[in-house]
């Protein structure tokens, strides 16, 4: 059938895009991993988070301009312009311009825009969610960036023996847009809305709480999928001490799994509703990180003592025990057994270890470290040696990636879930109403790499990111109830 056609080319052209979008994730952190470019953290940021930025904010224009002059002509245009700057990356040699060369092929990320108004067109009410959800697999391109660019880049550099290497990959990108851009205008077909609406008439839509509403949900389902697949291989090289080819496997088991989702998340939606799905959604988010909290530490704390129970006078101190003779008695002697460090370690832990074993809970061990001499006059209840508490939580990285393969998963849903909505309640403003939605979501991705950066170097603490996940997911589940009791309330 022509739609499935127009359905397959429009999830080509987004995996591609989307694929060229989050190409910095990668190939930034290897730059500065590698010596290449001294970038700051908060630099890096900046060139995660730019791209996304302008992706998100173009969402909304292109998502009029498809509508006016239709997806095949305004979907060509992205992969051709996007592939100019991406090439001229491989040129950079300092800081700003490969920001500003970054800022430009960020258009890419306005393609979700184009292609939610061109797909749903084709096919009917009843089916959109579920069109929109293969549609919008395109996700995996990240996937594909994240599994496939560090094998690429270790090629590329011969091993990191010759790390100028680097800059035939964005060249590859770009080779890759401008093929699929000849594929789309040999094979797509042109469809516009029938419905001519004045300038007035398109951005009607945007003065609905509504739609921010469903802009606040794709802030979170979208714009932290965004925001991970680029922070999580720094998160795993820095916590886990992974190399950036493992950290990259490891993201792409949140993201991949993402993309393909998102198909299914748009059949639930069709069958038990966008609203049930995106309470699963959030509920379910909200406890995952909830457990993603507590980070990887180890502390030293005070922990139980030993006190003398008479006085008397040190006799002898070893690791293992204090002897005290009684002053009136010298020939009684009282034994304190102590904890050594060295004698009481049976499992070495710690960050500073490279091997610890799997250790789901936090772990203690505790030791005592002699606070007298041999000779010294002691009362009773005097500290005789003070203890010590070693307490270490391992934030075990298959259980943290297991809680985060569950949040990616979610997000996958409820992305589908979100634009099963917009055709829903505003069926004549696809366009516009996809675009506004599609701003706010990539804005999640372009503000989360930057406060991530941010939280993290105020705190010192990378799961900083996670509670600032875990605030938004929470905002978002009490503004959905609230509203729907709103509604519920109007309707009876």
């Amino acid at each position: 059938m022509k739609s499935h056609r127009i359905l397959l080319l429009s999830f080509l052209a987004f995996t591609v895009c989307f694929a060229a979008w989050m190409i910095n994730g990668v190939l930034v952190t290897f730059l500065t991993n590698n010596g290449i470019f001294r970038w700051t953290p908060i630099q890096t940021g900046w060139l995660l988070g730019l791209p996304v930025l302008v992706g998100s904010l173009l969402r909304l224009p292109i998502g009029v301009l498809t509508d006016k002059f239709g997806g095949k002509w305004v979907m060509s245009a992205i992969l051709i312009i996007s592939a100019i700057p991406m090439f001229f990356l491989s040129r950079a040699n300092d800081y700003n311009t490969f920001l500003l060369l970054s800022i430009g092929f960020g258009i890419a990320g306005s393609s979700f825009a184009a292609g939610v108004a061109y797909t749903s067109l084709w096919y009917p009410k009843e089916k959109q969610g579920t069109a929109l959800g293969l549609f919008g697999t395109g996700n995996i391109g990240a996937a594909l960036t994240t599994l496939l660019a560090p094998g690429l880049l270790n090629r590329l550099t011969q091993n990191n023996t010759h790390l100028e290497g680097w800059r035939i990959l964005p060249q590859l990108y770009a080779a890759l847009l401008l093929v699929v851009a000849i594929v789309f205008l040999l094979f797509a077909k042109n469809r516009k809305p029938q419905n001519v609406k004045s300038f007035m008439q398109r951005f009607s839509p945007l003065k609905h709480l509504q739609v921010w509403r469903f802009g606040m949900y794709y802030f979170f389902v979208f714009g932290g999928f965004v925001a991970l697949t680029q922070w999580l291989i720094p998160y795993y090289v820095n916590v886990y001490s992974m190399t950036i080819l493992t950290a990259g496997f490891m993201t792409t088991a949140f993201n991949l799994p993402s993309g393909l989702i998102r198909a299914a998340g748009g059949v639930l939606a069709d069958r038990v509703g966008a609203r049930i799905v995106l309470y699963w959604v959030f509920g379910v988010s909200i406890i995952c990180l909830l457990f993603l909290f507590p980070p990887r530490v180890e502390i030293q704390t005070p922990g139980q003592g030993v006190m003398a129970a008479q006085p008397g006078t040190v006799m002898a101190v070893t690791d293992s025990e204090i002897i005290i003779t009684d002053l009136q008695q010298p020939a009684e002697k009282t034994i304190y057994p102590l904890q050594n460090k060295e004698d009481h370690i049976t499992i070495r832990f710690g960050i500073h270890h490279d091997k610890e074993g799997f250790l789901p809970l936090p772990s203690t061990f505790a030791w005592h470290e002699p606070q007298v001499k041999v000779g010294d006059n002691i009362n009773k209840g005097q500290l005789l040696a003070k203890g010590v508490t070693l307490i270490y939580f391992q934030a075990n990285k298959w259980i943290f990636s297991t809680l985060v393969f569950i949040i990616g998963i979610m997000m996958g849903i409820g992305s589908a879930a979100v634009f099963k909505h917009i055709p829903t309640y505003y069926p004549n403003d696809v366009g516009t109403v996809g675009g506004i939605v599609g701003v706010l979501g990539g804005m999640g991705g372009f503000l989360g790499p930057i406060l991530f950066g941010y939280l993290l170097n105020i705190t010192g603490v990378w799961t900083s990111c996670w509670i600032f996940l875990f605030i938004i997911a929470l905002i978002s589940l009490i503004w959905m109830r609230f509203a729907i009791k709103r509604i519920d309330a109007t309707a009876t």
